[in-house]
């Protein structure tokens, strides 16, 4: 059974959209200012080890809460190079990879942690309002659109959930004109959308007038503890401290017993050059919401300050050995498969050239959501997996390894979520054999209208399924 995105495309069409694209992140194609390592061993009280999204929001917020305290944060490379850069910057409310997701390992809990949630997307648009931060935040909701018959059910059973009000075939195409929709699920509060790398940029200029000290190219290779302090070593000065957050996301953890938890998945996007009105005017999309369509292999896309459209998704690569390389990000099948897919959902936008192609490592974990933890006598906090929907949930995440550290519970460490952790990956050759067959079993699911076979039912039955 075909899908619609099986259906032909001119090659010399695909050809032509790519022909003049630079490999990078377009939010990361802006000058940046630099933050140099430190020129000596440094001493404080709290250490982040990351300067992603979560790594920022924590000492951000540990600045805030403590503001006598001397808080530093280190990067390897350079603040939100990796994926907090190259992200769609959907800001999505769901701390559980969404609702499904949340009810299927959760349930008793799931109304708290949906209140959460909402919460934390409300705090966020606060907090940026508050700081002043320039990110170009944008309310506008989130689209879910249906592409396959069977597809039109689940938003109907979601919306009859209270997940969002249901467009019907006219009015969804009135909404957005692609011939490709069936039917689409609208949820106005539940997502906003940012230029990603200006979040993190934004993120880093507000922890410096808080006072946090912030180094790049300042890789951490090491953590030994002992006594009353943690000590750090980097490639350059040693640091010192009291207390450390590790967020560093999908790279190898600094702690050999998180190594076999997480997996890097490689995302592929494209953005296409400025939109004209023109152009725009055939595609309708007047609220400018985020859009994603609903496959187990799905495509997510909106449109960015200056109306480009960013289109990303539908391949999830993983790569034997669990590394990130830049090596996998230049992967030419996954664009020109992302192009056509592009051009069958807005056929009206053939002279539309792309200018970005760009690729990154989402940090995936078996149950498709955040998971955290203390090491080394509560001295150190860690979180990882947020498995591609992480703009919005590492700012709570940064919360819980703060509370983490205070050691006094709250309602976010008192989380059955926060409390256990996923299932482990096994080592290789199991865990890319594992995942592969997952993969391909996915595949066929969206190739028979949402069909499941055994081995995802298996999964399903042990709390290992995975459902966009």
């Amino acid at each position: 059974m075909q899908t619609v995105f099986d259906a032909p495309v001119d090659p010399a069409l695909v050809d032509r959209s790519l022909a003049g694209t630079t490999l990078g992140s377009v939010w990361l194609d802006m000058p940046r200012p630099e933050f140099p390592p430190p020129s000596g061993p440094v001493t404080a009280d709290l250490v982040v080890v990351g300067g992603g999204y979560t790594g920022l929001w924590s000492a951000l917020h540990a600045a805030r809460r403590h503001p006598d305290r001397r808080i530093v944060l280190v990067e390897a490379h350079r603040i939100g190079w990796a994926a907090s850069g190259r992200n769609g910057g959907f800001v999505d409310a769901s701390l559980t990879h969404g609702y499904e997701n949340g009810k299927s390992r959760w349930p008793d809990e799931l109304d708290t942690l949906e209140a959460l949630g909402l919460e934390n997307l409300d705090g966020m648009a606060a907090e940026i309002t508050e700081l002043g931060l320039d990110t170009d935040w944008q309310r506008t909701g989130m689209l879910a659109v249906a592409t396959e018959p069977h597809q039109v059910e689940w938003l109907e059973e979601a919306s009859g959930a209270g997940q969002g009000e249901l467009l019907d075939l006219r009015r969804i195409r009135d909404e957005v004109h692609s011939p490709t929709y069936l039917a689409g699920l609208y949820s106005d509060q539940t997502c906003a959308l940012v230029n990603p790398a200006k979040l993190a940029l934004e993120l880093a200029r507000a922890c410096r007038e808080a006072g946090v000290e912030v180094f790049e190219r300042t890789t951490v290779h090491q953590i030994e503890s002992g006594g009353a302090a943690v000590r750090l070593q980097t490639d350059g000065p040693l640091l010192t401290c009291r207390q450390v957050v590790l967020a560093t996301n999908v790279f190898r953890s600094l702690l050999r017993r998180n190594r076999l938890y997480t997996v890097p998945v490689y995302d592929y996007v494209l953005a296409t050059e400025p939109l004209s009105e023109a152009q725009l005017g055939r595609i309708g999309w007047r609220r400018r919401q985020g859009i994603g369509d609903s496959g187990n292999q799905f495509h997510y896309y909106r449109l960015t300050a200056d109306n480009r459209i960013v289109w990303g998704g539908y391949d999830a690569v993983y790569h034997f050995g669990r590394q990130v390389k830049s090596a996998y990000e230049d992967r030419t099948e996954s664009y020109r498969r992302l192009a056509a897919h592009f051009f069958i959902t807005f056929p009206q936008l053939d002279d539309v050239r792309f200018s970005h192609r760009w690729a990154g490592a989402i940090d995936t974990n078996t149950r498709f959501c955040a998971h955290w933890g203390l090491a080394r006598e509560g001295r150190v906090a860690y979180v990882n997996g947020f498995t591609g929907l992480g703009v919005g949930a590492a700012r709570f995440a940064a919360d819980v390894c703060l509370d983490l550290l205070d050691g006094e519970p709250t309602a976010r460490t008192q989380l059955e979520m926060v409390r256990k952790k996923p299932v482990p990956f096994p080592p290789e050759p199991l865990a890319s054999a594992g995942i592969q067959a997952t993969r391909w079993s996915l595949d066929r699911a969206d190739h028979a209208a949402g069909r499941r076979n055994m081995l995802l039912r298996i999964l399903d039955a042990v709390g290992l399924g995975f459902d966009s």
